[in-house]
């Protein structure tokens, strides 16, 4: 038996006419229904803020920290870090 996507959620917006125009033509140019592109649009536009707020950003100054205690000579791993390898290495195989 499948399971069918049923669409039962809606979202309403009130938008210029203008802008209604915009993404009729928008839709038309690429053979989709309004529907079809606002869907589309918004989910694409929502993956990619939910990906940009997951991702850490670091300043040019906090890299350069980073890398500089990355290439210290004195640094050495804790009990975490050398557990974490090994775990990495029974992945790997």
């Amino acid at each position: 038996m499948t399971t069918a996507t049923r669409n039962d959620a809606r979202i309403n917006v009130r938008i210029s006419s203008e802008l209604k125009q915009t993404i009729e033509s928008a839709a038309a140019a690429l053979g989709q229904s309004v529907s079809e592109f606002a869907i589309s649009t918004v989910v694409r536009e929502a993956r990619q803020v939910l990906q940009d707020a997951q991702m850490t950003h670091l300043s040019n100054r906090d890299r350069d920290q980073f890398l500089k205690a990355l290439d210290s000579v004195d640094t050495q791993p804790n009990a975490a870090l050398k557990a974490a390898a090994r775990r990495y290495g029974k992945l790997r195989g």
